[in-house]
């Protein structure tokens, strides 16, 4: 089902109550404006005018008018019985009796606060996902609660779980896709072919060239020091700075470089499309600025540890020679 990457929270309290509203909630949701109240008057019982008034804070709530009044929480019915001087909140249960009064006071309520229907507002949404998917690390999940708020906020009817969730993944992973096709067609092609020959282990050697260059030098020696200098050669040598990815958020660059700097050689070679060479890129593009990093920072280690201390102790020996003997 296209929801499962939901979490089972998630998936629970969509268009539902799991809790309690708050306090800041019942008033924010649930209180009755003059216009509520207009309408109300007009309706004859009280389980009908209870029904009017609660379904008048589920939908701004829940983004959602619930069928069974049953389901909302007593704290709420009691608030809005509370405001429309009905001593028996008990009535609302002759709500859910009759489904053409809740339909009708759906349509006017809808008209009162102009709500409107998914369908109508799903081109909004789509660009709004398609904007946080391109600019942040939001996950998919993290882009559903976004995506339900900025319907719930805009006065849109949430549609079923299966239809906004299949509409998550389904912009978030255009918009990848979107992002990796830009930062391929930039790439020089000859580029791209040397970018992905450092996934292939070359014969006589124990890893391929992208783990070698992605590994920093541990070793304080004057060889270490020359490793480290070749390192970072060879990973400028590619010249992946020099590729316009000003299209593309740093944010973005920074999650492919992620990617590419620890996942496995193999598991970054079956990456589908172009996902491949533009982890690539977006690794070595990393990598210019860490392996040089890198390598100034082993050369101060090499300074303080060796030459330095050497000194220091040359130094020590020179003033003991040099010292009048007893």
């Amino acid at each position: 089902m296209s929801f499962e990457y939901l979490s089972g929270e998630q998936q629970a309290r969509y268009r539902r109550f799991l809790t309690d509203p708050s306090p800041g909630d019942l008033e924010r949701f649930f209180y009755l404006d003059a216009a509520a109240l207009a309408e109300v008057a007009k309706k004859r019982r009280d389980h009908n005018r209870l029904g009017f008034g609660v379904q008048w804070g589920t939908v701004r709530m829940l983004g959602t008018f619930l069928s069974d009044a049953g389901d909302v929480p007593h704290v709420a019915v009691e608030f809005v019985a509370e405001q429309l001087s009905v001593t028996d909140p008990s009535c609302i249960k002759h709500y859910r009796e009759r489904l053409p009064t809740q339909h009708q006071h759906a349509r006017e309520i809808r008209a009162l606060l102009g709500y409107r229907e998914f369908a109508e507002a799903e081109a909004e949404l789509r660009t709004f996902v398609a904007s946080r998917a391109a600019q942040t690390r939001d996950s998919r999940r993290e882009l559903f609660d976004r995506a339900v708020v900025w319907l719930i906020e805009g006065r849109v009817l949430l549609p079923g779980i299966t239809t906004l969730a299949a509409l998550i993944a389904g912009v978030r992973a255009e918009r990848q896709v979107a992002i990796n096709d830009h930062l391929v067609e930039q790439t020089p092609l000859e580029m791209r072919r040397e970018l992905l020959d450092t996934l292939v282990v070359p014969h006589g050697k124990k890893v391929s060239p992208l783990e070698w260059m992605r590994t920093a030098v541990v070793n304080v020696s004057g060889l270490g020091m020359k490793e480290a200098l070749g390192r970072s050669s060879t990973v400028w040598a590619f010249g992946a700075g020099a590729v316009d990815a000003g299209g593309v958020a740093p944010v973005k660059m920074a999650e492919l470089a992620a990617y590419g700097m620890h996942a496995k050689a193999p598991k970054i070679e079956r990456l589908k499309g172009t996902r491949r060479v533009a982890t690539l890129l977006a690794t070595m593009r990393h990598l210019e600025g860490v392996s040089v990093d890198d390598a100034l920072l082993l050369f101060d280690l090499l300074m303080a540890t060796k030459l330095l201390a050497r000194a220091a102790r040359d130094e020590e020996k020179a003033k003991l020679k040099s010292a009048p003997a007893a």
